[in-house]
């Protein structure tokens, strides 16, 4: 393939230039922000100007190795946004794009044009394949990866570590030349707020969702016998499962898979409860609700609250028709939640649920419709 040509690309509002020497207090300032650094691998707390002086001596590397490293910069004015990178080809031709974009450049657009455009031209160039690789918490660059016709793989397992050496999983997307470049739109888009500020609420409870501070709340409230009896499976989840749950649910969310919501009196703020979409079935338009209540907070109608909520929302927000649930025979404290909530009967599944000794017991199924 060899190298690749050092030319300005255009991206809409703004410019891809090969570095200058002016580009380097920016970068100083753009990498101190917490906010960068915390998805970037192996950059120091206090990023000063041999940091900066080595990241221009990479970007040498990249060039001469077959990649290519540029500056966003405002078509406009010049001013110092990002940067963005394809490294070096493997032996197959393949490349993975990366940027980085300044505090002040947020909110514009500006990633998803710079990597619009650095992915056509490396197209262009013969290159095949183009991956994409996002922390499972970077929900903002998830969010460029789908703008910017990216499709989601999978989940790379601790698949790189921070400088205190823990290790984090990873979201790999890839584009093929041959693919469509348009958008690729969420099946179940944010509350109004976005991510993780939106929420819903009548009044009473909130909504909001679920995130990593909710973690101890969650698994407090899912060890309690009472909660998890009619789970699948009937057991308490371990730590580490609650965590990942409430680390995962934003990448979850946008990818369609599912919506994690922690309930919440609204009044106070406190943790009611969990509530969810899961199961879902795009082609079918079809979406199962789970819910989980904390014992303090029973008996006062909050997950009646909760799911009205939820299906209203779905159904005016999603192209969800059909939201299903299930409910254990013996169940008649959910029954009664799933009848004020406007669901009706539809049939019984027998020894679908297991239970805690080994035994299976059938299962009620409900629907409500759009």
């Amino acid at each position: 393939m060899g190298m690749l040509p050092r030319e300005p690309l255009t991206a809409g509002p703004v410019i891809l230039r090969i570095p200058e020497d002016k580009d380097l207090d920016p970068l100083i300032r753009a990498y101190a922000d917490p906010a960068v650094t915390r998805f970037i691998p192996f950059v120091p707390e206090e990023y000063g100007k041999d940091d900066a002086l080595a990241w221009f001596a990479k970007a040498q590397d990249a060039w001469e190795g077959g990649g290519a490293q540029f500056v966003i910069a405002d078509a406009g004015t010049g001013e110092f946004l990002g940067a963005s990178l394809l490294k070096p080809p493997d032996r197959f031709g393949n490349s993975e794009i990366g940027y980085m974009l300044a505090r002040w450049a947020r909110g514009r657009g500006v990633a998803t044009a710079a990597v619009r455009s650095l992915t056509d031209w490396g197209f262009s160039h013969g290159m095949p394949r183009i991956e994409l690789l996002t922390g499972v918490e970077n929900i903002a660059s998830q969010r460029v990866a789908y703008r910017s016709g990216y499709t989601r793989e999978g989940v790379l397992r601790e698949e790189y570590a921070t400088l205190d050496g823990v290790r984090h999983d990873s979201i790999a997307f890839s584009r093929l030349a041959g693919d469509p470049s348009d958008p690729i739109e969420p099946f179940l888009p944010f509350f109004p707020g976005g991510f993780p500020s939106g929420s819903l609420t009548d009044g009473v409870v909130r909504l909001s969702p679920l995130v990593p501070g909710d973690a101890d709340d969650y698994h407090a409230m899912q060890s309690d016998p009472e909660s998890y009896k009619y789970s699948v499976p009937p057991q308490a989840p371990s730590y580490a499962d609650s965590v990942m749950r409430c680390r995962h649910a934003g990448m979850w969310w946008l990818s369609g898979q599912r919506v994690e919501l922690a309930i919440r009196r609204a009044g106070t703020g406190a943790f009611a409860g969990h509530i969810q979409l899961a199961n879902v079935v795009a082609p079918l338009e079809q979406a199962m609700v789970g819910y989980s209540l904390h014992r303090d907070h029973r008996g006062h109608g909050l997950m009646t609250r909760a799911v009205n909520l939820l299906v209203e929302w779905a159904f005016e927000h999603t192209a969800l028709h059909r939201i299903i649930a299930g409910t254990a025979l013996e169940n008649t404290a959910s029954q009664r939640v799933l009848e004020r909530a406007g669901f009706t009967r539809e049939f019984i599944v027998k020894g679908l649920l297991p239970r805690p000794d080994g035994t299976r017991v059938d299962d009620l199924q409900w629907a409500r419709h759009r």
